[in-house]
């Protein structure tokens, strides 16, 4: 029986949910490009037939805008070349982005292209959002470090949106 207290999610409250769910896949799409070499129509294939949306090994995955998490896993693979040396620079010294773990490099590219191309979605809703993706898989410093490089690349990216100093 549905709970009388609770509210029904509102459509900027479902749109919010389905794009959380996207940055999520994308992340894990972009891993496992890094990781497994698997090419992007693979990729795309995989996820928007066997994961979005679906129940896999008992875990159900939330649905996800298919056309957002396309946009940002194309994205990343088109601009790579442009995003990792912004988030090299970012980085800490001594820690280029080719030493962090793959999955912090997936959640980095992403929200770095998603701070340059997607104007449509606040800067601070893009870094607090991979931020929460980050937290699924690594520790709270290394959350921390996620917070502090998109940051950095936010004001550069919107530096009127952020201040620039």
């Amino acid at each position: 029986m549905a709970d009388p207290t609770k509210k029904p999610a509102g459509p900027n409250e479902k749109k919010a949910n389905r794009r959380g769910a996207a940055r999520l896949a994308a992340v894990q799409a972009l891993y496992q490009m890094d990781i497994a070499g698997a090419g992007i129509n693979d990729i795309f294939a995989e996820f928007e037939s066997h994961w979005l949306g679906n129940e896999v090994e008992g875990d159900t995955y939330l649905p996800a805008e298919a056309a957002f998490f396309r946009d940002v896993v194309s994205g990343v693979v088109r601009d790579q070349k442009k995003l990792d040396p912004l988030i090299d620079e970012a980085l800490s010294k001594g820690w280029p982005l080719k030493r962090i773990e793959a999955i912090l490099r997936a959640v980095l590219r992403a929200g770095a292209y998603e701070l340059e191309h997607r104007k449509d979605v606040p800067g601070r809703v893009v870094i607090s959002e991979y931020v929460d993706v980050a937290n699924a898989f690594v520790d709270r410093e290394e959350t921390g470090m996620v917070n502090a490089v998109l940051d950095q690349i936010g004001r550069q990216f919107r530096g009127d949106e952020f201040g620039r100093g």
